[in-house]
């Protein structure tokens, strides 16, 4: 128990999966902080075995860009279901040991930004390995099955209609805390909007439509800005992120306002009169804090069109599926009471509520409870700190279970002193050896075959189910 004096510390796990996760937890980090916190930062996939997780992050941006339909496919036919499959359940396991390195002795509480980081730490939890809260905040404004992690303590929304969802699917103490961003992500008046559009060498008296499609500037993003440009309305200005070969091409199709990674993003907001947007992610709720009106148009696959069809539902930005609607729904935000609307609601959001830190606080107030349920139903003991010692867990693993014999009664051979022992050992090292091996297999196959698969009928699942029921038989 950490020193009553001394600031509390609180570990949080994102992901370089794009910017909005970590985009996420920069800013829970932050408010954190400024409300006097002691934060450790990971990446969960720095903590994913064999360097699986840059494997991943690279599979992912290919099938967006190469196979839209199969991830689609994927992302729809796993949307509720309960469990994820064996193949990512065999993938986060080889997480669990990083991850629960990542949690020192003074740590009081775990807050996750990333789907896959909630699922370990929440199977953690349940074995009572992981003795302190583990928190999600539910970076997207839809909510994937992935998300609600049986033995994660509470789900933090930004808005009522994720935290509805997430109670649909089973979350724990879900609480809407509304959202978070940067506090430069402001309504611009005039002579600031003249100054940014300086700045960024734009037009001053011309209407102008912000096009952003994350930091990987994935998705239809040329048709949607010729689009725009075609309905007369407004000028593009496209933000391309790191895909540099995009901004080419835009250039190269007469786009005249185009930019790679941009800094000064409220900057580039203030000269701005909309934001289109694909995704539906941070950037969304950063533009509503700027008193921008938001429209969801030529969506991504997946995530891009639930949290598009929600961000329509709760009135902060509607969906245009079809082109003819480009040209009418621009100019009524642009210049009708329904853009008046908008800002009012986005700016009504944002003041809704006040973030996710009294959430946190509040958790982190909690006494530690003396036991908790295991994955079996029976009780397990809590450790003193954070998580079991590397030398309890050795002890404890050599402690008699039922149908098994303790280390001090089985049989020795003769001359081989902890024969016995070692055998063990060395099974759990070969099952490490599997299990490294079998995250790298699962990750390609989640990242390509999976969704094609799921595309052409075929399941992936029963690939790895051997695998994974070997490796789950792993006695910890």
């Amino acid at each position: 128990m950490p020193h009553p004096d001394s600031p509390t510390r609180v570990t949080v796990i994102s992901a370089s999966m794009g910017a909005g996760h970590d985009g996420a937890a920069t800013e829970l980090t932050r408010h954190l902080t400024a409300a006097g916190f002691l934060v450790d930062r990971h990446d969960f996939l720095d903590l994913l075995p064999a360097r699986a997780g840059k494997l991943l992050s690279g599979a992912y941006l290919r099938l967006l860009t190469w196979a839209p339909a199969g991830y689609q496919r994927i992302y729809a036919a796993t949307e509720h279901e309960r469990r994820p499959n064996p193949a990512v359940r065999a993938l986060l396991r080889g997480a669990e040991r990083r991850t629960l390195a990542t949690v020192t002795p003074d740590t009081r509480a775990v807050v996750s930004t990333y789907p896959g980081a909630s699922q370990v730490l929440g199977a953690l939890r349940l074995r009572g390995r992981l003795a302190i809260p583990a928190l999600t905040y539910l970076t997207d404004f839809s909510v994937h099955s992935l998300w609600v992690a049986p033995g994660i303590d509470a789900h933090l929304a930004a808005h009522a209609i994720p935290a509805a969802q997430a109670h649909e699917q089973g979350a724990a103490g879900v609480t809407v805390t509304g959202p978070m961003t940067d506090p430069r992500f402001t309504p611009a008046d005039e002579d600031e909007r003249r100054a940014a559009r300086t700045r960024f060498g734009l037009p001053q008296d011309t209407p102008l439509v912000l096009l952003v499609a994350g930091s990987w500037g994935v998705g239809p993003v040329r048709e949607a800005a010729a689009e725009i440009l075609d309905t007369g309305v407004a000028l593009p200005v496209v933000v391309c992120g790191r895909n540099h070969a995009l901004a080419e091409r835009l250039r190269a199709d007469g786009v005249a306002h185009v930019h790679g990674w941009v800094d000064d993003m409220p900057g580039l907001m203030h000269a701005c009169d909309a934001l289109v947007q694909n995704a539906g992610g941070l950037t969304s709720l950063e533009a509503l804090a700027g008193g921008l009106p938001v429209v969801s148009y030529r969506c991504i696959p997946g995530h891009g069109r639930t949290n598009a069809a929600a961000l329509d539902e709760a009135g902060l930005a509607p969906w245009i599926r079809e082109p003819d609607q480009l040209a009418p729904t621009l100019t009524e935000l642009l210049h009708g009471p329904r853009g008046r609307a908008q800002r009012e609601a986005g700016l009504a959001l944002h003041a809704s509520a006040p973030g996710p830190v009294p959430a946190v606080t509040a958790m982190v107030r909690r006494p530690l409870p003396a036991a908790r349920p295991s994955s079996t139903g029976m009780p397990v003991e809590s450790p003193m700190a954070g998580v079991v010692p590397a030398q309890r867990r050795r002890i404890a693993a050599r402690q008699t279970v039922p149908g098994r014999r303790a280390d001090a009664d089985r049989p020795v051979m003769p001359g081989r002193p902890g024969a016995a022992r070692s055998g063990a050992e060395s099974r759990r090292a070969r099952r490490r050896t599997v299990l490294m091996m079998a995250a790298v297999a699962a990750t390609v196959s989640l990242g390509i075959g999976a969704p094609l698969a799921y595309a052409y009928g075929d399941s992936p699942g029963h690939h790895f189910g051997a695998l994974t029921h070997y490796l789950e038989d792993d006695d910890r």
